[in-house]
């Protein structure tokens, strides 16, 4: 009976032995610190395009600021299918000087956004080049300088690098024209993008516009 009691006693301790090792092992693992996963950072957020729905440019005599010749494109649908559609013919004066300027709108908004505001706030990212017939104009002389950003422009503007920008210009008729061409590209020029040398396939094109020219 002794004999039994010990192997009875040591079976107890060896069972209460057991059940202090699986006891610590669980409070250690309890206490292992938790280790937080590095968040992947997130890609930087690129500016989103503007939309824009109207351009109007604007060609004011020179000499008689009441002389004013508008034409307009519209895209009714502004990220839709449609794309910005021409509605004017550009008739100027034989003979005449004009500055052209422009109003850039988004009016699906309400009321509507001025991106013409925007792109002259941003204007170190723009730059518009154009193309036309060719000898159309007495100055500038050519056919533009979409083909060739080194051809005569008369630029007003600058951005803060001093390089041009184009929503002012100024233009000289030459000769009669019928059923010429007139078109006006404007480029977004981003992240160091526009310099003195960058041209008209720099960039991503806002919008593209050919018009009818007509001189008289």
């Amino acid at each position: 009976m002794k004999t039994f009691n010990n192997f009875r006693l040591f079976g107890i301790l060896a069972v209460l032995i057991s059940a202090i090792t699986i006891t610590g092992c669980s409070d250690d693992d309890d206490n292992t610190p938790i280790t937080t996963p590095t968040p992947i950072p997130l890609p930087p957020i690129e500016n989103e395009e503007e939309v824009i729905t109207d351009v109007k440019l604007i060609f004011t005599n020179q000499v008689d600021t009441l002389d004013v010749v508008m034409a307009r494109a519209k895209d009714p649908d502004g990220e839709g299918v449609l794309e910005l559609d021409v509605l004017d013919t550009i008739n100027l004066d034989i003979n005449k000087s004009y500055n052209l300027t422009f109003e850039i709108f988004n009016n699906l908004e309400t009321p509507g956004e001025d991106i013409g505001a925007e792109i002259a706030d941003e204007d170190h990212e723009h730059q518009l080049f154009y193309s036309f017939t060719n000898n159309a104009f007495s100055s500038p002389s050519g056919n533009g300088n979409i083909d060739n950003v080194s051809d005569p422009m008369n630029y007003n503007d600058t951005d803060e690098n001093n390089l041009f920008v184009g929503l002012n210009t100024t233009w000289r008729t030459q000769n009669t024209l019928s059923d010429g061409r007139f078109t006006i590209k404007l480029q977004h020029q981003p992240d160091g993008i526009k310099t003195i040398t960058s041209n008209a396939t720099d960039g991503d094109t806002d919008f593209n516009l050919t018009f009818v020219l007509n001189i008289n």
